[in-house]
């Protein structure tokens, strides 16, 4: 069974140029299992033709708010639950409905309850969650107004998508871009709970956490650079994982080759002064900080203006020490700090070190010479070493060491139901 089969989706597409990504949105949807249903504002159908979504959709496209309901499949209904008006009948029977691409005006017009056309009205006849995917420009984005706009719908409960960084097609560059597909079909499937359950629901709702993820770069000269080979995979799925339990993400990312997870506010960086800034303002509020990056120790004492050429009597560094950005995070009551150490000799006396010297309240040991926690693996064998001891988990997905770490965490906040400790070392 696919992940969305017997699920009704009520796709919204708004009159911006990234219209005509609707199209493979309703192909992926339809290829999940869902009934679909597309409801057009009247500007977007000056960007894509209503005929290509109701072909891919194998359903009539809803584009007035006056006609009556004729022939659109809806999925299976309870009895006697069928309205004539089509667009409260589609509203009614949908269990989520997703906008994509929503344009500014849509979400002013969404923010204040407007219902002057079919997708407005549909969204204010349907209980269904609501998943939105802003598209627009950079400018427009940034806008207060439209910032407004979005924390009124986030206050009411709905997904926000946030869009991506790039060229746009109006010439800017910057955020507005469209998500990716695979940002929008995760948030769906997580609002629709098809996303595998071993994350708790809920359990961090209202709490605000903080991850570093990923490797630093320091600059030699304006070609080339120190770094690690981090991927980034671990510290992505401690975000990914925290969302999933409700908490406000911010994910703090050196250079990788991963996707921002959606609905995460995802900080990109380079070095590690970068990061040392973009933490010291991320934690005012954290209630958690989790630093998974791979932070580079040290860094040239001098970067090169120009490319250093080619000697043949070899090439001298001075490196000087980096900011020490764990020990540096504000300690207070109730904040969980969790460090993350990475050791090839003596790993748990290291470990141990570190919880003393970082006043931390667990670090998360690994060893990447193991085959199941080598860089860029999908794996992870950890051990949790905290003031009473340590816990040495089996080879793990890093989704399931990041579920496993939350617990920790969640069992150390003021109030909190102590979790029975596993075994120790």
């Amino acid at each position: 069974m696919s992940g969305l089969s017997g699920r009704t989706i009520l796709l919204g597409v708004t009159g911006g140029i990234a219209a005509y990504k609707s199209a493979e949105i309703v192909r992926w949807l339809r290829k999940e299992g869902a009934t679909v249903v597309v409801v057009m504002t009247p500007a977007a159908r000056r960007f894509v033709s209503p005929l290509t979504l109701e072909t891919l959709s194998a359903n009539p496209v809803v584009t007035s708010l006056w006609r009556p309901a004729r022939g659109l499949d809806v999925g299976a209904r309870p009895a006697g639950r069928k309205s004539p008006v089509e667009h409260v009948e589609v509203a009614d029977a949908a269990d989520l409905v997703l906008v994509a691409p929503a344009t500014a005006d849509f979400l002013a017009k969404a923010a204040v309850g407007m219902a002057d056309d079919p997708l407005l009205a549909a969204i204010l006849a349907s209980a269904a969650p609501l998943v939105v995917c802003p598209s627009m420009n950079v400018q427009m984005w940034h806008h207060p107004a439209t910032q407004q706009n979005l924390a009124a719908l986030l206050g009411r409960g709905v997904t926000i998508v946030t869009p991506e960084d790039g060229d746009l097609a109006c010439g800017w560059e910057g955020r507005g871009r469209l998500a990716a597909l695979e940002s929008i079909s995760a948030a769906v499937l997580r609002v629709l709970g098809e996303v595998s359950a071993r994350s708790p629901k809920g359990t961090m709702a209202g709490r605000r956490v903080v991850v570093t993820a990923g490797p630093t770069r320091e600059a030699l000269d304006p070609v080339r650079y120190l770094t690690n080979h981090s991927s980034g995979k671990m510290g992505y799925a401690l975000a990914e994982a925290a969302r999933d339990r409700g908490a406000r993400v911010t994910l703090i990312s050196g250079p990788t080759a991963l996707r921002a997870p959606a609905d995460i506010d995802t900080v990109p960086i380079v070095s590690t002064e970068e990061m040392k800034k973009a933490l010291d303002r991320a934690v005012r509020d954290a209630d958690a900080v989790v630093m998974a990056a791979a932070v580079a120790d040290f860094r040239p004492a001098k970067t090169a203006r120009s490319k250093i050429r080619r000697n043949e009597n070899g090439l001298g560094l001075e490196l000087v020490a980096t900011p020490d950005l764990l020990k540096g995070v504000p300690r207070r009551a109730g904040r969980v700090i969790v460090g993350f150490a990475l050791e090839t000799q003596n790993a748990l006396d290291g470990a141990r070190r570190k919880l003393t010297e970082k006043h931390c309240d667990f670090v998360v040991l690994n060893d990447p010479t193991r085959a199941d926690s080598a860089f860029g693996g999908d794996t992870n064998r950890v051990t949790l070493v905290d003031a009473k001891g340590a816990e040495r988990l089996g080879t793990l997905s890093k989704r399931d060491v990041a579920d496993r770490i939350w617990d920790r965490v969640e069992s150390l906040w003021p109030g909190a139901r102590r979790a029975p400790r596993g075994k120790k070392k």
